[in-house]
C-alpha cells in the first residue's frame, strides 16, 4: 500500500550525480542518514506502508558498489541501495516503525562535500522538536525561519462545501502540503503544518502551536465561501483588534470561530484571555509585521488571478490572535463560486496558488530579515559588501584627484 506518494520531493538543475557513501546513526529525537554525493541532485523521497519503509529516488545517478546494504540504527533498521530503471538510484529505508521523514542538500563546507541528509523523526514527536533539530543542522551559525502553516477545518468540521461538493478542509490541506515542500526546498527556510491528516485542531491550540515551535510567522489557509456564487478572487486578512470592518467580514469571521464549537470546544470561558491578548496586539508590532506580510502576499497572488479586493481585510479570527507572531489568513479562492472550486481542485492551479504565498512571504523576509537567520546573515554581507565598494569608489575618486 503506497502512502503519501510523493511525500517530500525536491529538483535542483544538476548533470548525474554520484553517491560515494552514506553514514547513519541515531540521536534520542531522531535518525539520520547521509550520503555523500558529488553535487546538486534531483531526487524524490515518499512511504510505503505494511511493512513501513521510506524511498528515496535519485534521478540520474550512480551509486557506489560499496552501499549495498547498510545496517541501521534507531529509526532505521536498514538501507538497501540499487539500480532504479536505466539511470536511477533507489535507496530503502526498512523502519523500525512509523516516521516522519525530513530531507535537505547541505553545500560543502569546511572538507565536506554536498550532502544529502534523510531525517527520520518518530511520529508522536512534537513539530516543535522537527523544526529545532533542522534549524540547527542546516546551518552551523544561523537558524531557519519557521513557518507554520495552517490548513483550514479539518475531522468533523469540513468548512465551506462547494456547488460540486467539494469541502474546504481537503482543499486548504492540498494547498498547505504544497506550499510546505515548497518552503523546505527553500534554503533557510522550514515549515510544519498545524495538522497533517483529516482531524480537527481547535483554534486556539493553532496558534499555540505556532508560539511553541517559535514560528516566524503562521499562514491559516481557507477557501471562502459567500451566499452569492458570483464572489470570487483570493484575499489575505490579518487581524483587527477593532473588530470585523464591514459586514461580510464579521459574517466571515463568526462562522470561523465557530469551528470551536464544531469540535467541542466552547469560547465562552476565554474571553478574558482573547481579549488581554488583543490588548497586546494594539501595541502595534506583531499586527505591523502581519500587514507588511499580507501586503506582499496580497500583491503575488494579484499576479496570477484576480483578488477578492485590492486591500488587505482585518478581521476577528481566532487562529490570528497570537500575540508575538505575525500572522496572516489567505483565503485562496471561493470555493462556492463553481468556476473556482473547479480551480481549487486542480493540482496545478494549487501548485500556482503556494507558490505566490511563497513569494510574498519570501520577499518579506528577504526585506525584515529575522535576527539570527540566514536572510539576516544575508543582509548584513550585502550591506558590507555595498560599503566596502562605497569606499573603494570614494579613494579611487580621490586618488584621480
Amino acid at each position: 500500500m503506497l502512502m503519501g506518494s510523493g511525500l517530500l520531493s525536491a529538483s535542483f538543475a544538476a548533470s548525474a550525480a554520484e553517491i560515494s557513501a552514506v553514514r547513519v546513526w541515531a540521536s534520542p529525537d531522531y535518525t539520520r542518514a547521509v550520503f555523500d554525493v558529488s553535487g546538486p541532485l534531483d531526487y524524490r523521497l515518499f512511504q510505503i506502508a505494511n511493512p513501513d519503509r521510506i524511498v528515496l529516488d535519485i534521478r540520474g545517478s550512480v551509486a557506489a558498489d560499496s552501499l549495498g546494504i547498510v545496517n541501521g540504527k534507531g529509526l532505521m533498521k536498514s538501507v538497501r541501495t540499487g539500480k532504479q530503471g536505466k539511470g536511477d538510484v533507489r535507496v530503502v529505508f526498512d523502519l523500525a516503525g512509523a516516521a516522519l521523514p525530513k530531507s535537505f542538500l547541505l553545500p560543502p563546507a569546511d572538507n565536506l562535500g554536498y550532502r544529502l541528509v534523510v531525517d527520520l523523526y518518530p511520529k508522536e514527536k512534537s513539530a516543535r522538536a522537527v523544526i529545532k533539530s533542522v534549524a540547527q543542522s542546516n546551518s552551523g551559525k544561523t537558524r531557519n525561519v519557521v513557518v507554520m502553516i495552517d490548513p483550514g477545518h479539518g475531522g468533523e468540521d469540513p468548512g465551506a462545501i462547494g456547488a460540486s461538493g467539494s469541502h474546504e478542509k481537503n482543499i486548504t490541506m492540498s494547498v498547505a502540503r504544497e506550499l510546505k515542500q515548497m518552503i523546505d526546498k527553500q534554503p533557510g527556510m522550514s515549515a510544519v503544518l498545524t495538522r497533517d491528516g483529516d482531524y480537527f485542531v481547535a483554534l486556539e491550540d493553532r496558534y499555540k502551536k505556532a508560539r511553541e515551535a517559535k514560528a516566524d510567522l503562521f499562514v491559516s489557509v481557507h477557501a471562502d465561501a459567500f451566499s452569492s456564487s458570483d464572489a470570487h478572487g483570493s484575499s489575505v486578512w490579518v487581524l483587527s483588534s477593532r473588530g470585523a470592518t464591514n459586514q461580510a467580514a464579521r459574517w466571515l469571521a463568526d462562522r470561523e470561530n465557530r469551528s470551536d464549537l464544531v469540535g467541542g470546544v466552547s469560547m465562552d470561558n476565554k474571553d478574558q484571555t482573547l481579549a488581554a491578548v488583543l490588548l497586546d496586539l494594539q501595541q502595534g508590532a506583531t499586527l505591523e509585521a502581519s500587514s507588511n506580510i499580507a501586503e506582499n502576499v496580497l500583491r503575488a497572488l494579484g499576479k496570477i488571478g484576480t483578488t477578492h479586493r485590492g486591500y488587505i481585510e482585518r478581521a476577528n479570527f481566532v487562529v490570528l490572535r497570537s500575540p508575538d507572531v505575525p500572522s496572516i489568513l489567505v483565503e485562496t479562492a471561493f470555493i462556492s463560486n463553481p468556476s473556482e472550486e473547479k480551480r481549487l481542485n486542480s493540482p496545478g492551479e494549487r501548485e500556482k496558488l503556494a507558490s505566490a504565498i511563497l513569494d510574498g512571504v519570501r520577499d518579506y523576509f528577504r526585506a525584515t530579515p529575522p535576527p539570527g537567520t540566514m536572510f539576516a546573515a544575508n543582509a548584513s554581507r550585502d550591506k558590507s559588501s555595498s560599503q566596502h565598494i562605497a569606499a573603494r569608489s570614494d579613494s579611487m575618486s580621490a586618488v584621480s584627484e
